[in-house]
């Protein structure tokens, strides 16, 4: 038999084995409009023919895109060229855009040229979609991709999630989309050299980037000096296998997320992450849990990987009741006893330092911690007993002339009324499980280096009413502004 009849028998099989994994995983229906992303390369040439092959029979309208990234200048002007004329002789609506990565790389000062480039694609892919009612954005993603990622998350040391590698269809997202958009990988499970077999059968030209040569990007690296050795060493069927593997570990890693989403309601109130539930919890879900909180907040975790959670792990866990920790993009975890916030990282501010001194019978307005006291003397009787542990009732007579209202000090201690001793006031502060931001602005009310009141929390035995006590002085907090 001629060599022809083979490649005839083989594209007849690409064509359905395509047309199985659109089945398979659901990536079309009947009567779809598709954003087809067209580099000019040989895959994404193959894709747009075979998806042009099943039109008809999917009743599919296919629209062309293509990014121009500005990084290879002339040939890649050329590259553009070549899709545009592709597109119009098969009657296909073609959308172009230009960027200028290494130009935006620059400006920014910061980034991946690699990962800046995904990003601008996919943006540009999913705004013209959203513009023309497209629901389902095709790439040319291929077999030998899968296994080329599941082997660069591998060897960067990734979790179930990465090694699962590139999902059939996964929805993409744009602020202020209305439209649900997908996308679809339909060449996921062919190789590249079927790709390769089908182009020549057909006759079909296609551009040939020579970056891709480059053995500096991993990607490359694993693509053109690792795989092939595996190959050799082990046997030809390493992508088949390497793929079913992807395969399994992304279903698993399915049934793993769901598991820890049934658990979200016990650990997050709100925005606030919980403790205690957290904590009962095994490590490896402590791990899943804490992820879908940053990542139900935060909106991705790019920048956070393995050793962040790890860490924000142990301070939750075996950290101080409070504290801050910081994570990547300016984060800060705000840690209070039992409770977990995500802010973002404050500037280094000074410290809150105030000290006034409260006239009886005059009101004084504390603005660092948006309150004001009222301070009242008058006979003492038994209607003038505080209503609230934020009013307190001295014996006027036993207070020293002058009173100051600061804020705390290291080292500050009081005599708790009803105790003999002394007690620091950071042990109470710590007791009563008062915040960081509290305790730092609360108002004190002191004479000299004693302590005689912190309003919510305790007064001391000084100047406490007796059966002598004939004039006392009362202080009422309010926040300001109330009554």
């Amino acid at each position: 038999m001629r060599p022809e009849f083979f490649w005839a028998v083989s594209v007849m099989g690409l064509e359905e084995k395509v047309r199985q994994t659109i089945r398979k995983y659901g990536l079309l229906s009947g009567g779809d409009k598709v954003l087809v992303a067209v580099s000019g390369g040989p895959d994404s040439v193959a894709l747009l023919h075979l998806l042009c092959a099943l039109r008809e029979e999917l009743s599919l309208h296919l629209e062309v895109a293509h990014l121009q990234h500005g990084i290879r200048g002339e040939k890649a002007r050329q590259d553009a060229l070549f899709v545009a004329n592709l597109a119009k002789s098969l009657a296909l609506p073609f959308h172009l855009k230009e960027v200028n990565l290494p130009g935006l790389k620059s400006e920014s000062n910061k980034g991946n040229l690699e990962q800046m480039g995904r990003e601008e694609r996919y943006r540009f892919f999913v705004t013209v979609a959203a513009e023309r009612s497209i629901s389902k954005v095709a790439t040319a993603h291929t077999r030998d991709d899968q296994v080329e990622t599941f082997l660069m998350w591998l060897l960067r040391g990734s979790g179930r999630k990465g090694l699962g590698g590139m999902p059939p269809i996964r929805r993409l997202t744009l602020r202020g989309a209305v439209e649900e958009i997908f996308l679809i990988r339909p060449l996921i499970e062919i190789s590249r050299t079927e790709i390769i077999d089908y182009l020549t059968l057909h006759g079909l030209t296609y551009r040939t980037d020579q970056t891709n040569l480059d053995l500096h990007p991993l990607r490359n690296w694993v693509r053109l000096d690792l795989l092939p050795r595996l190959r050799e060493r082990i046997d030809s069927h390493l992508d088949e296998r390497l793929a079913h593997l992807t395969d399994l570990l992304r279903e698993e890693e399915s049934i793993l997320e769901n598991l820890a989403r049934e658990h979200v309601e016990a650990i997050i109130k709100g925005q606030t992450l919980m403790l205690d539930p957290l904590l009962r919890e095994s490590k490896a879900m402590q791990r899943r849990l804490l992820r879908l909180w940053l990542e139900t907040i935060l909106g991705d975790l790019r920048t956070i990987g393995f050793d962040h959670i790890e860490e924000a792990l142990r301070f939750v866990a075996e950290g101080p009741p409070q504290g801050r920790l910081s994570i990547p993009r300016k984060w800060e975890l705000v840690k209070e006893y039992g409770t977990v916030r995500l802010e973002k990282r404050r500037r280094l501010q000074k410290p809150i330092c105030y000290s006034y001194t409260l006239q009886h019978d005059a009101e004084l307005t504390i603005s660092e911690a948006g309150v004001k006291l009222l301070s009242s003397r008058g006979s003492f009787s038994s209607d003038v007993l505080p209503e609230n542990d934020l009013e307190a009732v001295f014996d006027a007579d036993s207070l020293p002339g002058t009173l100051t209202v600061r804020n705390f000090r290291n080292g500050d201690r009081f005599q708790p009324l009803g105790m003999r001793g002394h007690k620091k006031v950071k042990d109470l502060f710590i007791e009563k499980k008062i915040p960081l931001p509290v305790r730092r602005t609360l108002p004190l009310l002191s004479a000299g280096n004693e302590i005689l009141w912190i309003p919510g929390y305790g007064r001391s035995e000084i100047a406490k009413l007796g059966p002598g006590t004939k004039e006392i002085l009362k202080i009422k907090v309010v926040v300001s502004g109330g009554q």
